[in-house]
């Protein structure tokens, strides 16, 4: 049985993850128990535990956005938390609005849209993740946005811009849609920018 490349993608990414989030969390362990002995106080200590802390949160939103999609629901509580975690000590905050649980591969896409927005905000800000019947909006909002229309084009066409590996989400999202049978496309003023599927 054959892969495609998009299903590989998401498959490494899933791996990647799954092996990174348990030494990281095994890192904050032994942070909390030196915490608890005082055998290390300081800020030495905040700083490594601040930066464990982000690390997790990062993984977990990857996790998510990155991974293998499956079937499965994903709770309010779950990705409220995953998105709480990630806004600490960023530049972005992130918002959830949906009260239900949603498909795993439409967090997906929010997240992934999330990742475009925040490459958008150039001085940070906030993404509010909507839900309104079948369809969703994710809103950038900042003190300024940046989009580079070739790039930004690509979300509802070809691709023609280069994809980076900081810009990957440009071309994950697409694929993610048309899996899901979704249309994206994108409206970018100068304090604003909003993704729809």
């Amino acid at each position: 049985m054959g892969v495609d490349n998009a299903n590989l993608a998401a498959l490494v990414g899933s791996r990647i993850c799954h092996d990174l989030i348990s030494p990281v969390g095994a890192i904050n362990n032994g942070l909390e128990l030196l915490g608890m002995s005082n055998s290390l106080e300081g800020p030495e200590l905040e700083l490594i535990s601040d930066s464990v802390n982000n690390a997790n949160a990062r993984i977990r939103f990857f996790r998510v956005a990155f991974g293998a999609a499956g079937e499965q629901d994903l709770g309010r509580a779950e990705v409220v938390s995953v998105l709480s975690d990630v806004s600490k000590g960023g530049r972005i905050k992130y918002n959830w609005s949906s009260e239900a649980p949603a498909p795993r591969r439409e967090v997906r896409m929010a997240f992934l849209a999330g990742l475009c927005l925040e490459s958008a905000l150039p001085y940070g800000g906030t993404v509010q993740i909507l839900r309104s019947g079948d369809g969703w909006s994710v809103i950038g909002e900042g003190r300024k946005v940046n989009v580079d229309e070739t790039l930004w084009a690509g979300l509802s066409g070809v691709q023609d811009a280069e994809i980076t590996p900081a810009l990957v989400q440009f071309a994950l999202l697409p694929e993610a849609a048309k899996e899901a049978g979704r249309k994206v496309s994108f409206d970018a003023g100068l304090e604003k920018a909003t993704i729809t599927f």
